[in-house]
């Protein structure tokens, strides 16, 4: 490989290589020494095609999830089974992962602009913008990079575009896989939330049992089926469809009534 030779959106390899490494070092403690990391589904990565594979996941937090993610499917590529145990895995990890962001957030700081170089696909908000609602028109250039990335590799995307529970999945994730047609993987995370603060930065609680379930593509029939379907669908994949509410026990249900609290208080400091 060319010492310079970059991705498709202009990205040194080298250097995101190096990111990867480095913050793959740092971040590896958070899911192995202060918090342990359960993982379920690994071997079903090391079966996908190298490109266009598009994975659908709850979100928790706004980078501790993606980073866990890196880790899981690195670790799984290089054959560990269901664990993270022994970094060595990082040292040559996948250089075409991708990870939908919000463009704002990906701007925020010098930090957040690093972890972008390292693999984010940033687009505009459609509905919410600087703490606020909004309505604006889907950006093409916004479709067309993921479309890109999905070229290239794999693409990690939040289809309800928030960290909050249980909020409708947005229509936008339904249109692309019917543009792109690619594999589909759903993961569902839990534990982030408890563990990091909303950043997904810093160690809010330790000794929390993360979890990372990853199921098997979905069946799509990216011709005929409406896009409420593929919605309705993606619901159920990543245990995000109203119905799960049902079925959580009083405990559970008062731990989610916390994290909800937490979350408004946590939305009131950034947005002031």
């Amino acid at each position: 490989m060319p010492l310079f030779k970059r991705n498709p959106f202009g990205h040194y390899l080298f250097l995101k290589k190096w990111l990867i490494r480095v913050f793959g070092v740092i971040s590896h403690g958070r899911y192995r020494k202060f918090n342990n990391l359960h993982i379920e589904g690994s071997d079903i990565l090391r079966n996908l095609p190298d490109k266009n594979v598009l994975f659908i996941s709850n979100h928790q937090t706004y980078f501790a999830d993606v980073a866990a993610m890196f880790h899981v499917f690195n670790a799984s590529l290089k054959g560990r089974e269901d664990n993270i145990n022994n970094i060595g895995y990082i040292w040559n990890p996948k250089l075409n992962i991708y990870f939908v962001a919000a463009g704002e957030t990906m701007r925020a700081g010098l930090l957040p602009k690093i972890f972008a170089y390292a693999g984010s696909v940033s687009i505009d908000r459609t509905w919410r913008a600087d703490g606020k609602d909004v309505n604006r028109q889907v950006k093409n250039s916004d479709i067309s990079n993921i479309g890109k990335a999905l070229k290239d590799g794999w693409v990690i995307t939040f289809p309800q575009g928030t960290t909050t529970p249980f909020k409708p999945i947005r229509r936008g994730t339904a249109h692309i896989i019917k543009t792109y047609k690619p594999v589909v993987v759903p993961i569902v995370i839990d534990g982030f939330r408890r563990s990091f603060d909303k950043k997904g930065l810093n160690i809010k609680k330790r000794n929390v049992l993360q979890s990372m379930v990853i199921k098997e593509p979905l069946v799509i029939d990216y011709e005929n089926e409406e896009i409420a379907d593929i919605v309705t669908k993606i619901e159920f994949a990543i245990e995000q469809h109203p119905s799960f509410l049902k079925v959580l026990s009083a405990k559970e249900a008062e731990e989610f009534l916390q994290e909800e609290e937490e979350l408004n208080k946590q939305r009131t400091f950034w947005n002031s």
